[in-house]
């Protein structure tokens, strides 16, 4: 099989998983039937789960989670000089969109692969209250109406759901796709979990545990599935949105600009092979039920959109941990890039062949954006196969 439809493939394999189980008497659920909303589990890998030392002190916790999540900001003399010239290029270009924060002086180029997305230690109160913020001004929330499981709300109210099925289509859409994100990092930090830290080596792995106070059925009261559906809904939004945007990246002129024209031309042909076999997956999501009643009020909530995921944006500058601070504002540009892709299918659409285009562009940050996140959405997908496997023996 070729690998690069594996991600494809995973995803499929997935969700028919996710369906509903079979009637009649059942034998006691398992660890990864409750996470995963299955009866049956094909056969894979099985795994004892991981055993952990006791919980450090506050102290050793504050210091550890100071370390890891710190960013490692060192870049190679070569890449010190590319990104001079890649400004120079970008600022040269017909940009659609002001990159945010390109030209502050307080702006730092990061190498991602030097910074990968795992554990840090940032949990708690402080992220707790992040997380909050976005869903309380953001996801057209009444303040009345306590999400399910929130732990900085006092009491437990039963009608989040039922307040939620009387949204229209796109504000539950919005809803679904920052509950699937806020999954996805979760699924992350349990994937890429600091199992051993001492002088010697750090080992880092799946943390079961972790994994199941998120997203086991029983110890969620039934929203862990919840939340792995909504990933896999933000999935499909960002899949789709690549597919969209196919043309933006066959125009002659579109270059991804390294300085080196061999391996500029070779990096645009390696992108469009990989973006045309995303266009040929069968079960793409419609999106044309969105925004299709009247104009004015579309037009309007298109820009409630906009205006709430750069407001993401801004709280996800709050964060205390570099690094979590990185890979949130990275991930939640790229799904908003991937949601400026579905707005404009006209725009795109009536793109000149050469030349400038005025009306569509994507800056140098949002392609990096939209293509780390859909990656790391990717990675989501098929730790989430990872850990059914772990899980099946687990009861």
């Amino acid at each position: 099989m070729d690998h690069r439809w594996g991600f494809l493939i995973g995803f499929l394999g997935a969700v028919g998983l996710l369906g509903s189980g079979h009637g009649g008497q059942q034998p006691p659920e398992t660890a990864a039937q409750r996470c995963f909303c299955q009866d049956e589990v094909p056969d894979g890998i099985k795994s004892a789960s991981y055993k952990y030392s006791e919980e450090a002190s506050n102290i050793e916790e504050c210091e550890q989670a100071e370390r890891l999540g710190a960013v490692d900001e060192s870049l190679s003399e070569e890449t010190q000089k590319a990104v001079l010239q890649w400004t120079k290029h970008d600022d040269s270009s017909d940009n659609f969109c002001e990159a945010d924060d390109i030209q502050s002086p307080d702006a730092e180029y990061v190498d991602l692969l030097l910074n990968p997305e795992r554990y840090t230690g940032y949990k708690g109160p402080d992220a707790w209250k992040i997380w909050n913020v976005i869903y309380e001004e953001n996801c057209f929330k009444p303040q009345t109406i306590k999400r399910p499981l929130n732990p900085l709300a006092s009491g437990h109210e039963n009608t989040f759901y039922s307040w939620l099925e009387g949204l229209c289509v796109e504000k539950r859409a919005f809803y679904k796709l920052i509950s699937g994100l806020h999954a996805s990092i979760n699924v992350h930090l349990c994937a890429r979990y600091l199992l051993q830290d001492t002088w010697l080596e750090k080992i880092w792995g799946h943390n079961i545990t972790e994994f199941q106070q998120r997203f086991d059925g029983i110890l969620t009261e039934g929203e862990g599935p919840r939340r792995l559906k909504n990933l896999y809904f933000l999935y499909l939004i960002e899949l789709r949105a690549l597919s969209k945007v196919v043309p933006f990246f066959e125009r002659q002129d579109f270059q991804l600009f390294t300085g080196n024209k061999v391996q500029d031309a070779e990096n645009k042909m390696l992108l469009l092979e990989i973006l045309h076999e995303i266009k040929s997956f069968p079960l793409h999501f419609d999106e044309n039920s969105f925004f299709a009643g009247d104009k004015k009020e579309a037009n309007k909530l298109k820009e409630d959109f906009r205006l709430h995921f750069r407001n993401i944006s801004r709280i996800m500058d709050c964060v205390g941990c570099l690094k979590c601070r990185l890979w949130g504002k990275l991930q939640t540009q790229g799904l908003g890039t991937a949601l400026k892709i579905l707005f404009s299918e006209k725009l795109i659409a009536n793109m000149p062949e050469s030349g400038p285009s005025y009306e569509f562009h994507l800056t140098r940050q949002e392609i990096v954006s939209l293509f780390n996140a859909f990656g790391r959405i990717s990675t989501s997908v098929k730790e989430l196969e990872n850990f059914r496997n772990l899980l099946q023996n687990i009861h």
